[in-house]
């Protein structure tokens, strides 16, 4: 994903929520994890950012989303063991006019139970762990709305 000046990612970006069954897994390019342990949220920080964000990446080939979503919280956060449930399908559509690019993807809750250290071969420097979406986002115009979804899927099931 391309990180935008302040601001500009505002202007140019929309995203927008589909139920499970509304989008062909066929177009699922990313898995994105609102993660849990301790009844605190898990942000990891990348290697080459100073920003926070939200454990997920790309799928590769040959993966499912749902495998993906696993590989992607093991390795950016060290979720050892862990519950995965898928929440909502999302669409990020950026640019306008004649250069609009939408691109697909999965967000999950996990409900760790057990957290390792992260390994020095993958790309975060560090995981914490928030009560609240922490103020400095790498993507500021996608996760709010990733995690205020998550909320209320927690919230539809009693949660």
């Amino acid at each position: 994903m391309i990180v935008l000046p302040s601001g500009l990612e505002e202007i140019l970006l929309k995203v927008e929520l589909y139920p499970l069954k509304e989008v062909s897994l066929s177009k699922m390019e990313y898995a994105v994890i609102m993660a849990r342990y301790d009844s605190k949220w898990i942000f990891v920080q990348h290697r080459e950012r100073q920003t926070w964000e939200i454990p997920g990446g790309h799928i590769e080939a040959g993966e499912s989303v749902f495998d993906c979503a696993a590989r992607e919280l093991m390795e950016e956060s060290g979720a050892i063991k862990f519950a995965l449930f898928p929440v909502s399908i999302y669409a990020v559509t950026r640019g306008d006019g004649d250069n609009i690019q939408k691109s697909y993807g999965m967000l999950f809750f996990a409900d760790v139970q057990e957290m390792g250290p992260l390994s020095a071969d993958f790309e975060m420097a560090k995981q914490k762990l928030f009560l609240e979406l922490p103020q400095k986002l790498t993507y500021p115009g996608i996760q709010p709305q990733l995690y205020f979804r998550t909320f209320e899927f927690l919230r539809e099931r009693g949660l």
